[in-house]
């Protein structure tokens, strides 16, 4: 069994106190232990302040686009094994544990890509200047400028790679020191992606520590130049949001909480269309890859009364030929929920879907003698405006069909009913359709994905995280906004206006 240790502090640090277990989902092994007990969370956070921070600003943006570059290329050189603990330790199919592995390769590799355009400077200018006075002579300029403080990121169980390097990359960029704390179920993963970024001895001191095992008095440790990021459930999300010494120091707090998430099928996609086999393939591979544990799975499908049966009956034709079992097995496509906890919550939020709707495949009987293991779950909504539908999210490889009417307002009060969502993707050819339910969801969801026979075989899927557009959303998804280039550095910096001398000001921060 390997014990996973924090690394503080310029040192790997066993935890002193009662660990605990993480498990191989599919057969119930023990595999690890995490415990961070004995951890000064006081030094940890100085360390980072005095050590990490400085050290990071001197680089410069150029420079610390050449280290993130570095820090992609180690964990590209050893990506056999961290896919292989991913099927390990979370329960994926080596496609799923690539989508997980790749997007942080990729996203590092992103950011460092971007970070040449900057130069070597710590701000960046935002927009154009403007005259203040009776004459250009006295001048305005935004600019945005790394903040001389420190980050904690807590990330989510379920992509515990690429979660970890999303953060990584926009934090480091900017110019500031980061604290991770990765998923306790499928730490593993994420630890040893740890050890081999500090293997490359390109990260300063102090720029980057990570915490395995609980928090403790960590964010009491905060003040007005730091910050939060937090992915995960919006009600620990909430927990975390009322902080008391987050509150009081105005600490910035970013939230990328739970979605439930929309695929809308508009009236004019027919079966022949390349649109309505873009919308059936995207529907099942959100329902099945990561088995349904993604922020971005749909959770909600919305069809047009009159196309129900037919689309019921194809999506669960290709459900029920999804094979279950041990992601070791490559005959397998679909694994288990990451954990025993996952696995009760999963058959609870079932069960509860299941009192408003019927069952067309799946459901909570057990699969397999051992793991963790549930079928691909499609359920049709009796009443389309059931507020079980619209409010609970099931976080596994679940979703629910919802009928309407076909017309785009009854879409968008549907699609809206989910509170707040990080995607929603519709799907359709007539370009007025699209337009009114893209308008009429938008300022509900972080992101739309519109499919169309234009962009069949062209498009990354609705799931996918891409860096260069932004990641979040409004209300129960969070609130929060992650990714987008260059605005993924501005949650790490401040955004002021320098007043002066035209001359002056437009040389030195234009």
């Amino acid at each position: 069994m390997i014990t996973l240790e924090s690394y503080v502090c310029g040192r790997w640090q066993h935890g002193s106190g009662t660990p605990r277990l993480l498990y191989n989902p599919s057969t119930e092994a023990t595999m690890a232990a995490s415990d961070s007990t004995g951890v000064d969370f006081a030094a940890v956070v100085a360390h980072a302040r005095e050590r990490g921070g400085p050290a990071l600003r001197e680089l410069g943006f150029a420079r610390r686009a050449e280290l993130l570059k570095t820090l992609s290329a180690a964990l590209h050189g050893h990506r056999e094994e961290l896919i292989e603990l991913s099927v390990q330790n979370g329960g994926n199919t080596r496609g799923d544990a690539k989508f997980d592995i790749d997007g942080a390769i990729g996203t590092l590799a992103a950011y460092a890509e971007l970070g040449k355009e900057l130069g070597d400077g710590n701000h960046l200018p935002d927009g154009e200047g403007v005259q203040l006075g009776r004459s250009p002579r006295f001048w305005g300029q935004h600019m945005w400028v790394t903040r001389p403080g420190i980050t904690v990121h807590i990330n989510a169980f379920n992509f515990p790679c690429w979660g970890m390097g999303e953060k990584l990359a926009q934090a480091l960029l900017a110019g500031v020191p980061v604290i991770t704390k990765p998923g306790t179920p499928t730490a593993l993963l994420a630890w040893r992606a740890a050890q081999l970024m500090v293997e490359t001895g390109a990260l300063p001191e102090g720029a980057f520590q990570l915490i395995c095992g609980e928090t403790g008095d960590l964010l009491a440790q905060l003040g007005p130049m730091d910050s939060l990021s937090f992915t995960g459930s919006s009600g620990v999300g909430a927990k975390l949001k009322a902080t008391p010494n987050l509150v009081q120091r105005n600490v910035r707090v970013n939230i990328e909480a739970d979605s439930l998430n929309a695929a809308i099928l508009g009236p004019d996609v027919g079966e022949g269309d390349e649109a309505f086999a873009q919308f059936l393939g995207n529907v099942v591979t959100d329902i099945t890859q990561k088995a349904g544990q993604k922020c971005t799975a749909v959770r909600r499908v919305l069809v047009p009364e009159e196309s129900l049966n037919r689309v019921v009956d194809e999506l669960v034709a290709r459900l029920r030929a999804i094979k279950v079992g041990d992601p070791a097995d490559d005959n397998n496509r679909m694994g288990p929920v990451a954990s025993e906890s996952q696995l009760r919550d999963v058959r609870a939020g079932i069960a509860a879907l299941a009192a408003h709707c019927s069952v067309s495949c799946g459901g909570v009987e057990s699969i397999a003698e051992r793991g963790y293991f549930v079928a691909p779950t499609l359920l049709v909504a009796a009443d389309p405006h059931a507020a079980v539908v619209h409010g609970d999210e099931v976080f596994g490889p679940v979703a629910t069909v919802v009928p309407y009417s076909g017309n785009a307002p009854h879409a968008i009060e549907l699609a809206n009913r989910g509170g707040g969502c990080l995607v929603t993707s519709v799907y359709s050819n007539e370009t007025r359709w699209t337009e009114q339910v893209v308008l009429g969801i938008a300022p509900w969801h972080g992101r739309v994905w519109i499919g169309s026979d234009k962009t069949a075989g062209q498009a990354f899927p609705p799931g996918g995280v891409l860096p260069l557009t932004v990641h979040g959303g409004p209300g129960r998804a969070g609130g929060g906004e992650e990714l987008g280039g260059r605005r993924g550095l501005q949650f790490y910096m401040q955004r002021t206006a320098v007043q002066g001398f035209q001359g002056m000001v437009s040389r030195s921060f234009g």
